[in-house]
This record gives structure tokens, C-alpha cells and sequence, in this order.
């Protein structure tokens, strides 16, 4: 071979190799038709939001760091929005679709949509984001698969399977948005669902089976609480589950009877097909209210004609059940998640506390009706949202950041409504305590990041509870419960630029005010840590007709 033909050769190696290494990850596109559609999701003709005719909505099914581009079109008589309940969207809370980052759709329109689960793996859901929508379902799940390289801490499952559970109700989302902007609360939902059916026909009778198992095989099933407001217990009847993930982290693998999904959250689990072939039901009940509603869904084991026994298994009673099973989860340190280095490799305990916001929750009323709040203020949201008014430069002409403090104000201070945008200085290791007085269960997700709950216990925090955190495993992720009269500790970096939703889970809350943004910029202003507004985003607000801001650079 002569030297200019070795060159060539040489040449096509390092070719392919730079494309190996530079090439962009897969793409997978979708088109989402929202509009209305009239079902009976618990018995009674009404109106739901759907996607592309489905409720609940299609499943995206991809792998880390796939590009996921849809193109949704509002046919609804409303404005929309859909957020990633999960995804950290990283350096890109422009596409995290909720009412403090993102424009809305307008009917009529559409909007594209693109965003990577960048170094992320499991089982998260999407959901309409504005007033009362998720009400009315446009709820869908997510699987984000490990790419075909990086090992899975247990075999390949004969099926995976999504099982979103939640509680509903009949009234429209119209009407409900109506009762809470009159002062009145939501009250008790009509009951539960599993995938969008309570499970019996009108005539009582079991709906046809949802899922097939053949005897001797393990099966997936992914969990999440897509509901409002009520904590659920999932069970499987005569069939115990192997906890293998919750929200996008690798759990040491336990064997649980049943288990307490709480708003928001989402969990997978193995079932092994070792019992008599026959039907079962899956159960998910409410857990904390005196009345128990629940919905059954049956499991049909490959050539079986015999029903599932009426007999349902017990849920556990009492919060004490339910800390004592948080207790038991346990971070996989030696798992890999999205990349190949184990979990246990970020030593979280080992981080210097660098901040400490303490945040307490409070029922209360202005004006004469009712309202929620943090740190005694109740949010609002601005026309404009708050990350185009920082793009723009004019955040200082629409609110003021650190309306609170890091400490809560004596509970004799009023409460008020106005925006509630607080600042993190970027990368800094900070504890978040929340801190709940009140007789209901708490839920809380934080958008963009995944935080390590460190502890749980009764009565007020005080710096003495840190004796009791879990500094070594407990599970990343990215919505945690608090207790009636307890607190809960979590701790995360701010390392994701952005402008991102700390809200309550329970939905009324969020919508009179129990939420807040954290506004995390990158001082470098640099490509390395935050995306440019995207071409196809959307203005309003005070931002239209502002000429666009010098955008970001790699430097």
C-alpha cells in the first residue's frame, strides 16, 4: 500500500472515530394533537384533555440523551402548556413548560418542543402545567432507558409496563378552577383511577384485563402518582414487588408487600409470575383520608378464565407506616444510572452546607379567601415569565427576588400574594427544609434537579436533626413527602442555570400560591452552563417587541 493510500485509510479512521465521539445522539420526533374529548373515567360522562385522542396521552419511550422533539398543537378553547415532571432539562429550562419559564400555547397554535434526559435514566411522567388542566388529565408517561452499554443493576423484564394511578374528579377542571377562585377547596375526590379507569364497567363487572404475565417471568412495572392531591398505596394482589428505581435513581432491591406513592412520584418494581395462573388485581387506594377510595385494574396470567379472588390485600394504616418504609429506601451506590460510574461516587455527605432555607408551609386567607403560602407568601404568577423577563433584562420592572428570607417570618406576620422568585448563587451545595404544622400530608417537587432528602422526623427542625440524616444512600430524586407536624431535609447543588418550580404537588396548594421559582444564574453567561433563548420561543408579555439580547458564547 503506498503512502498516499495509507494516508487516506488513516485519514477515514479518524473520520469515523471524530464522528463517534462528536456525533449528535438520536432523534426521535412527535406530533401531539391536544384537544377535548368525552369519556367516563370514573362513570360519569365528561370531559378530559387528550393527546392525539388518548388518555392517558402517548408514552415516550427513549433512551439517555436522546433528543425528543414534539410538535404540540393546542386545539383546546384555552391557552397550554406541558412540563416534564422529572426531567432536569439541563441548561435548558426554556423548554420546561411551566408558566414562570414558558409562554403559553395559544389556541390554535403549536409549539416545538426539543430537549434531551441528559445523563438521566427511569420512570417520569408529563402533564398539562396551567390553572387546573391536570385536572382533566393530558397526562402521559415517560421511560428513559439506559443506553445499550452502560450495565442495568438487574435482567432484562419480559415487559415493562406504566401504571399511573391517581385520584379524580368529575367535576370539569373549569368548575374546579371556579371553587378554588371562590374561596372553597377541592374537597374529596369522586375516587381513583389506574391508567385513566376506576377499573369496573357500569354494570360493576371487572374492565378487561390491562396487563398479561406468563407464569415464570419477571415483568416491569412503573408507578407513578399522577393525581391531585391524595397519597396512593400500590399493591398487587398474592404478588410481592422488588423495588429496583424511583424517580431516575437505582434503589438497593427490597421486597415491599405494598407501597406509598405520593403525589408526584414515580417507582419501578419487578413481579415475578410465580403464583397460580389466574387474574389478579392491582389495587391503588388513598392513604390518609377517613373514607377509603380505591380502583382495582386486573392482571391476567397468560390462559387463565379464572377471575381474580374478591378478597383485596389490607393497605396500611397510619403515617407511621409509611416513614418507617421511606426509611428503608437505600440508594444503589454500586449501580450505574446514565453513565458508567456508579452512583455512590458523589459523596453528597461530604459537601460543606453552604446555605440553609427553611420553608414553611401556611393555610391561610387574603382578602377574605383562602389561600397557601410559603414563608408567608402566597405566589402569583406574572404575564410575562419570569426567566424571559431575566433574558430581557427587565426582571427589576415586573417583582423583586428574595421577597422572603431564608428564615419563615413569626406566624403573627400576614401573609400576601405576589411573585416569589428567590436566588441561588450558582453551584453552591444548599439544604432545603421544609417544614409542615399542619394535619395534611405534604408533596414537593423541585423542576430542573434531583435533591437527596437527608431526613424526615417529627415536630420543628433544628439544626440538632442533622445528627439524624442519612449522609450516604439515601435515594436522589426528585419529589419527597412531608408529614403531618414534621419536616423533611433535602439537599442538592444549584448547578443547573435556569429558572425553576419548587411547588407544592398538591394541586390546590400550588394554584393559590404554594410554590415558588429558584432563579440559578451562571455569572459567565457562557453556552458551558446555559442554552440561548431558542429561535421558534414564544414572547409576551413586556418582552414583545424588545429587540433580543446579546446571546451567550462559548467561552
Amino acid at each position: 500500500m503506498n503512502r498516499q493510500a495509507v494516508v487516506c485509510v488513516l485519514t477515514a479512521l479518524l473520520a469515523l472515530q471524530l464522528h463517534s465521539v462528536y456525533a449528535e445522539d438520536p432523534y426521535l420526533y412527535f406530533t401531539w394533537n391536544v384537544s377535548y374529548g368525552t369519556i367516563s373515567p370514573h362513570g360519569v360522562p365528561q370531559k378530559v384533555i387528550m393527546i392525539n385522542d388518548e388518555f392517558p396521552g402517548p408514552k415516550i419511550n427513549c433512551s439517555s440523551n436522546n433528543n425528543i422533539v414534539i410538535n404540540v398543537f393546542n386545539n383546546l378553547d384555552e391557552p397550554f402548556l406541558l412540563s416534564w415532571n422529572g426531567i432536569q432539562q439541563r441548561k435548558n429550562s426554556w423548554m420546561d413548560g411551566m408558566p414562570g419559564t414558558n409562554c403559553p400555547i395559544m389556541p390554535g397554535k403549536n409549539f416545538t418542543y426539543h430537549w434531551q434526559p441528559k445523563d438521566q435514566i427511569g420512570s417520569f411522567y408529563y402533564f398539562p402545567s396551567l390553572g387546573m388542566h391536570k385536572a382533566a388529565g393530558g397526562y402521559g408517561a415517560m421511560r428513559v432507558n439506559s443506553r445499550l452499554l452502560i450495565p442495568v443493576p438487574f435482567n432484562p423484564p419480559a415487559d415493562d409496563y406504566t401504571v399511573l394511578i391517581g385520584d379524580w374528579y368529575t367535576k370539569s377542571h373549569k368548575d374546579l378552577a371556579k371553587m378554588l377562585d371562590s374561596g372553597r377547596t377541592l374537597g374529596r375526590p369522586a375516587g381513583v383511577v389506574i391508567n385513566g379507569k376506576s377499573g369496573k364497567t357500569k354494570d360493576g363487572k371487572d374492565d378487561a384485563p390491562l396487563f398479561t404475565m406468563e407464569a415464570g417471568k419477571v415483568y416491569r412495572y412503573r408507578i407513578c402518582n399522577v393525581g391531585l392531591r391524595t397519597s396512593l398505596n400500590f399493591r398487587i394482589q398474592g404478588h410481592s414487588m422488588k423495588l429496583v428505581e424511583m424517580d431516575g435513581s437505582h434503589t438497593v432491591q427490597n421486597i415491599y408487600d405494598s407501597l406509598d406513592a405520593h403525589v408526584g412520584q414515580c417507582y419501578s418494581v419487578l413481579v415475578t409470575a410465580d403464583k397460580k395462573p389466574m387474574d389478579y388485581y392491582m389495587v391503588a387506594s388513598t392513604r390518609f383520608l377517613k373514607d377509603v377510595q380505591l380502583a382495582t385494574s386486573v392482571i391476567r396470567y397468560a390462559g387463565s378464565n379464572t377471575p381474580p379472588s374478591k378478597v383485596l390485600p389490607e393497605a396500611p394504616v397510619g403515617w407511621g407506616w409509611s416513614l418507617n418504609q421511606w426509611r428503608s429506601f437505600h440508594w444503589n451506590l454500586t449501580a450505574s444510572a446514565a453513565r458508567p460510574n456508579p452512583q455512590g461516587s458523589y459523596h453528597y455527605g461530604q459537601i460543606n452546607i453552604t446555605r440553609t432555607i427553611k420553608l414553611v408551609n401556611e393555610r391561610t386567607k387574603v382578602d377574605g379567601k383562602l389561600r397557601f403560602a410559603l414563608n408567608g407568601v402566597s405566589h402569583i404568577d406574572t404575564k410575562t415569565p419570569f426567566k424571559l423577563a431575566e433574558y430581557f433584562n427587565i426582571a427589576d420592572k415586573l417583582f423583586k427576588y428574595n421577597v422572603i428570607g431564608d428564615v419563615p417570618p413569626p406566624s403573627s406576620v400576614a401573609a400576601k400574594i405576589t411573585p416569589n422568585i428567590l436566588t441561588a448563587e450558582f453551584r453552591t451545595f444548599i439544604e432545603i427544609v421544609f417544614e409542615n404544622p399542619e394535619k395534611s400530608i405534604q408533596s414537593y417537587h423541585l423542576n430542573g434537579y434531583s435533591f437527596f432528602p437527608a431526613g424526615m422526623g417529627p415536630g420543628k427542625w433544628t439544626p440538632e436533626s442533622r445528627k439524624t440524616y442519612n449522609l450516604l444512600d439515601t435515594v436522589s430524586r426528585h419529589t419527597i413527602q412531608v408529614y403531618p407536624k414534621s419536616w423533611t431535609a433535602i439537599m442538592l447543588t444549584f448547578d443547573n442555570a435556569g429558572v425553576w418550580n419548587l411547588r407544592s404537588e398538591i394541586w390546590e396548594r400550588r394554584y393559590l400560591g404554594q410554590q415558588l421559582y429558584m432563579s440559578v444564574s451562571s455569572p459567565a453567561r457562557s453556552l458551558r452552563d446555559e442554552y440561548n433563548m431558542p429561535e421558534n420561543a414564544f414572547r409576551c408579555g413586556d418582552v414583545l417587541g424588545l429587540p433580543l439580547p446579546a446571546p451567550y458564547l462559548n467561552n
